[in-house]
């Protein structure tokens, strides 16, 4: 059993991957910025503990992740206010890692998306600048680190059901996928040592999600 902390518990792609967790018998922390979350989130297996990142330093975020083997960040601030935008997807998602490192907890695992990198070509005058500006700001934060990393990083998503089955793919042939499907690759990426170190893009597609992250 592994003691995983799922920051940004009550979203979408966390709200489907705690039952998996807490299915195979994993103990989940959901954290959560609303007390009236508590009720969806343990529903779906979890421990909800309120905390909001954005406001916590890197000592308290350290304080919820003691004790845990796992962080995964499913957090974020959903767009809309780009100053909101930097203090939670990149400057709470730094301050994550650097809390998951003083706390001891090495493996860590990012939500991105497929087009994260820093030259992500997103005009500075759309709406999605500040957002593919963060997200990169953070994941290369992470790629520098000492933490077991893997960053997850689906294309378009949809909520269809889940297929089980991916391609993995990079910026220039990105698709879509569900979100089911990315929680089913998130839960297995913690359990596949091999993915630590990589930056896992990938669409809806046809392979089984357990095979394509054995062949990175």
């Amino acid at each position: 059993m592994a003691r995983i902390a799922v920051i940004g518990g009550h979203g979408k792609v966390a709200l489907l991957l705690e039952p998996l967790l807490a299915a195979r018998g994993d103990a989940v922390t959901a954290i959560i910025r609303n007390r009236d979350h508590t009720t969806a989130v343990a529903a779906a297996g979890a421990h909800p503990v309120v905390a909001d990142v954005e406001t916590l330093d890197t000592a308290g975020i350290a304080e919820l992740l003691a004790g845990h083997n796992a962080v995964v960040w499913s957090a974020g601030a959903g767009g809309g206010n780009p100053a909101r935008t930097y203090a939670v997807d990149r400057d709470a998602a730094i301050r994550s890692m650097d809390a998951a490192e003083q706390a001891g907890v090495k493996r860590y695992v990012m939500v991105s998306y497929l087009g994260a990198r820093a030259d992500h070509g997103v005009p500075p005058e759309h709406s999605f600048f500040p957002y593919a500006e963060a997200k990169a700001a953070a994941d290369d934060h992470l790629r520098h680190t000492d933490l077991d990393w893997t960053i997850v990083a689906p294309s378009a998503l949809t909520l269809d059901p889940g297929t089980g089955r991916i391609d993995l793919a990079d910026h220039a042939n990105s698709s879509r996928v569900s979100r089911a499907d990315v929680a089913a690759v998130v839960a297995a990426v913690l359990e596949t040592p091999g993915t630590i170190g990589k930056f896992v893009g990938f669409n809806q597609g046809h392979t089984p999600i357990a095979e394509a992250l054995a062949s990175l």
